[in-house]
């Protein structure tokens, strides 16, 4: 790719960055993006290699034979329930078990792909649907948006502890829980870690922004933080909250991926994948969790 392709691309991701996390409004970053691209065809064929495509082919095919799924409730906070994808191995025996937390797309095929990644690993793997007390993640991702953007924050972080504490007991576990979340879910990740405790072992978020530094003494579960490194809006809080938990003991592990765009793991995004970085982030976090789940 020439530079000023590059630069196009990166300046498209930009836009899309703040239609998808700060204004949500479509009609302006189409307008935006199309006097970036300079046409209305050539916009949409930008759209296409930036955004995700859930149509990609998955790593691990949903009826994949070493695996048994199911769409489980757990119980939430407040009377409130939590639905998700549940994966596990089909061999019976005990494991660790990891929530795994969506991008604010909510719960979709790409997050249940990677829930079976983790069961393949060896794990059991829930990912829950945290719109569920909204109705659900619909099929339209903008809608999905701004229904994440509606959510009660502290219930969505207390409904995830509860599902947590529920997993610990959950048939097959073997007591330990981590997490593991990517944009909106690496930002869960740092919350939860906040609102669990002892109940949380592990934690791998992945470009999440973080909390405030001041709740870092809460957190009693080993991190490992990822960074993409083209992404201002989230990098501009990780200094404060690393420092916050290396000054209250936590262990905590920061990666910084140079050259990587903000959902650089999320492989359905043509554009903002990268491979090597994906690969390395996500080895890092299976060693984590060998080391701490098992």
């Amino acid at each position: 790719m020439s530079h000023s392709q590059n630069n196009l691309h990166a300046r498209a991701i930009a836009l899309y960055d703040q239609f998808t996390h700060v204004h949500h409004d479509r009609r302006a970053f189409m307008r935006d993006l199309t006097a970036l691209a300079g046409g209305v065809v050539a916009a949409e064929a930008l759209l296409a290699a930036i955004a995700p495509n859930a149509a990609l082919a998955a790593q691990v095919a949903a009826d994949e034979s070493r695996l048994t799924a199911q769409t489980i409730s757990l119980p939430a906070a407040e009377g409130r329930v939590l639905n998700g994808y549940l994966v596990m191995p089909a061999k019976a025996r005990r494991r660790g078990v990891v929530l795994v937390v969506h991008e604010n797309r909510g719960l979709n095929d790409h997050i249940r792909d990677v829930a079976r990644r983790l069961a393949l690993a060896g794990y059991i793997a829930f990912a829950a649907d945290f719109l569920t007390s909204a109705g659900g993640t619909p099929g339209d991702e903008d809608a999905a948006r701004t229904m994440i953007g509606k959510l009660d924050l502290a219930h969505a972080v207390a409904d995830g502890a509860a599902a947590i504490r529920a997993l610990k007991s959950y048939s097959g576990s073997n007591g330990r829980v981590g997490v593991v979340g990517f944009c909106w879910g690496g930002a869960m990740v740092n919350r939860l870690a906040v609102a669990s405790g002892e109940d949380l072992a592990v934690g791998s978020a992945f470009y999440g922004p973080a909390p405030d530094p001041a709740l870092a003494a809460r957190v009693k579960a080993r991190l490992q933080l990822h960074y993409a490194g083209n992404d201002p809006r989230v990098n501009g809080t990780a200094d404060a909250w690393v420092q916050g938990l290396q000054a209250a003991g936590v262990a905590v592990e920061r990666f910084d991926y140079s050259g990587t765009e903000h959902a650089f793991h999320n492989d359905t995004a043509v554009a903002r994948y990268n491979p090597a970085a994906a690969r390395l982030a996500w080895d890092r976090t299976l060693k984590l969790f060998a080391q701490t789940l098992r």
